[in-house]
């Protein structure tokens, strides 16, 4: 039996000031209602999507292989039948939370749809794919997902700057974190200048949490205390960056004007290591104006025995600075860390894509006989 909103630990999240967003979207969760049930009895605020999660999806067939026989039909390439059906779900899960968008004045109920990994050292060719998603999905309430490489930055930029909402992704270093909200802040001030409304832009950075821990502990002996320890602490200190950034008088100008502030998003939060708590990572990272992506496992979790608490997100800042600043005794570089995620996660997104045609492919050579 789900939870109703009134007692649910996710919906909980919040009376807190955190949205819970679904990591996860294929055809029949929207179609069967699943999206709708999450929404009603959990609370959940958006959705978010990836290459891996598309490629899961879609590979299994279920509800895409009409609308894949007839686009195959018509002879289009396979990586344009892939856009078509990851728009499909995209408008569909955006029209289903379109009332969200609606009730919250604009400031919840997004869909993200993620440029194609294969991008994510090309900055010309991301701002282009950026522009093209943004405009074939059609609705207000569609954010486009942006990597936060060192190519990505200045995408985020531009197309900000174009008035396009979006999702920067695969954030894992301080420094990488405050570029990002840099290129927000000159998006924005760049947009408001060609006469752009404030009111109507949204953008999360998703910083990446489980990762964190899942390579930090990789690198470090068994027993080490600062295992299991590394992720929520580069987290908090996430959030104590976004804290300081969007405050005085170039953030002021910009709220002014209708800016709202550039939520953190904590994504990669299920627990991977079955000796840590299977929700630590909510738990611990619970905030105000941030947002947490849930994928089945937490949020099972979650229902099961979660007990969300306020504002655990700035508990302990200190300590959480010490076990940075504690790394390099312990044998790890936070830049070689951090670089190794972000260079993996654009990797891992760029083989799941490749996987994807390749199920397509298999899939219509399957049912188009």
């Amino acid at each position: 039996m789900t939870s109703s909103p009134a007692t649910s630990p996710i919906a909980r999240l919040l009376d807190y000031g955190q949205s819970p967003w679904y990591d996860n979207l294929t055809r029949a969760l929207v179609t069967e209602g699943g999206l709708a049930r999450l929404v009603d009895d959990d609370g959940i605020r958006g959705v978010t999507s990836n290459p891996t999660i598309f490629e899961k999806a879609m590979s299994a067939g279920e509800g895409y292989d009409d609308q894949l026989v007839a686009l195959h039909r018509d002879d289009r390439p396979m990586d344009d039948i892939y856009w078509e059906l990851v728009l499909e779900d995209i408008r569909a899960a955006a029209d289903l939370l379109l009332p969200t968008y609606e009730g919250a004045a604009h400031a919840d109920g997004f869909v993200s749809v993620e440029v194609s990994p294969e991008l994510a050292h090309q900055t010309a060719a991301t701002i282009e794919q950026a522009r093209s998603l943004h405009d074939r999905a059609g609705r207000p309430n569609v954010l486009v997902k942006i990597p936060a490489t060192r190519a990505g930055i200045p995408a985020i930029e531009e197309s900000l700057a174009a008035g396009i909402n979006i999702n920067i992704t695969l954030i894992f270093s301080l420094e990488r974190y405050s570029e990002v909200i840099e290129a927000y802040f000159r998006g924005l001030e760049r947009y408001a200048e060609s006469g752009g409304d404030l009111a109507e832009m949204a953008s999360v950075a998703s910083f990446f949490v489980s990762r964190v821990d899942t390579e930090a502990d990789r690198r470090l002996p068994e027993g080490h205390p600062l295992r299991g320890r590394v992720a929520v602490a580069n987290a908090r200190l996430a959030y104590q960056l976004f804290r300081q950034r969007f405050a005085g008088e170039r953030w002021d100008a910009l709220a002014a004007l209708g800016a709202r502030v550039q939520r953190p998003l904590w994504a990669s939060t299920s627990t991977k290591n079955p000796a840590y708590s299977d929700t630590l990572y909510v738990d611990e990272l619970v905030g105000r104006d941030t947002v947490d992506t849930l994928a089945q496992a937490s949020i099972d979790a979650l229902r099961d025995h979660g007990d969300p608490r306020p504002d655990t997100v700035t508990h302990d800042v200190e300590g959480a600075q010490r076990v940075v600043d504690e790394l390099p005794d312990a044998g790890i570089d936070y830049d070689d860390l951090t670089e190794t995620l972000e260079r993996e996660g654009v990797d891992s997104f760029a083989r799941s894509f490749q996987d994807c045609l390749a199920s397509l492919e298999k899939r219509v050579a399957e049912v188009a006989r």
